[in-house]
């Protein structure tokens, strides 16, 4: 008998697909159950509830999720997206953490594939969680990435942030040969009339301004997230996959800026 979907199974699509901020509207459940002609139900309850309903209905009823399978395709269809493009990726996430456990994932293009089932909610946390994918699109510079690189394969964005503000620092001691931290560090070599680095010429006192910045937002990078990532328990610091895309992608260009940096006498 073919294999069909555990009620468990069911709810975590459902509520994958029709995440109250991420999901499906009411009225794309509408249309893809009718395009499948997946009856409805219970279409005045709550989203994932409606569709959950209806899978489980279709699924008693035909002995198969063939039809489970099928709403799954269409629904992650990437051209249905074209205009709300950045709904794509944190549906598919979503989805692929709950698939992880039917063996089942869906790819950047929307192809869904079968995988081998994940046993504990880690493994299917990093299947779902394609951070390093994302970060290497991005063109992320491979310093983040080596320094990373433990963090970003279970996707800990607490620690994978503050392991990108260790690798700035790491690198400006390596260049200048200074043994300072933080501030101390930044000013020493950035700062003054004759910093030991320099991101440019210093001849014009727009160059000098963006020198003055980029020591500002060193600091200012250390303070928001190196300090406080070391200081307080990662309870305290919620970190999302998109602020630690950002914050990794903002390493990387102070990383860039280094790399071309001169060191002066």
């Amino acid at each position: 008998m073919e294999r069909v979907f555990t009620e468990s199974e069911l709810q975590a699509i459902a509520q994958a697909l029709a995440d109250t901020s991420e999901g499906l509207s009411g009225s794309e459940i509408a249309y893809l159950l009718s395009s499948i002609r997946m009856s409805d139900p219970t279409p005045g309850m709550t989203k994932w509830k409606r569709l959950f309903n209806a899978f489980v209905e279709r699924q008693n009823h035909s002995q198969n999720r063939r039809a489970v399978l099928e709403f799954i395709r269409r629904a992650m269809k990437p051209e249905r997206y074209a205009k709300e493009a950045h709904r794509f990726e944190p549906m598919r996430a979503n989805l692929n953490r709950a698939l992880a456990f039917c063996g089942h994932v869906v790819d950047a293009s929307g192809k869904l594939s079968r995988v081998a089932p994940a046993a504990t909610l880690g493994e299917a946390t990093r299947r779902a969680q394609e951070l390093r994918t994302d970060l290497a699109s991005r063109g992320v510079h491979p310093d983040v990435l080596r320094f990373c690189r433990a963090e970003l394969v279970t996707d800990n964005y607490f620690h994978a942030v503050l392991e990108a503000a260790k690798s700035i620092y790491d690198k400006v001691r390596s260049k200048t040969g200074f043994t300072e931290d933080g501030g101390q560090l930044v000013d020493r070599a950035f700062a003054g009339d004759a910093p030991k680095l320099a991101i440019n010429a210093l001849v014009s006192e727009s160059q000098r301004s963006e020198q003055r910045g980029f020591a500002n937002l060193l600091k200012g990078t250390y303070g928001m997230f190196r300090n406080t990532t070391a200081h307080e328990a990662r309870l305290h610091w919620p970190m999302g996959k998109a602020d630690a895309e950002d914050l990794l992608s903002l390493a990387s260009m102070i990383h860039r800026r280094i790399d071309a940096a001169t060191v002066r006498p």
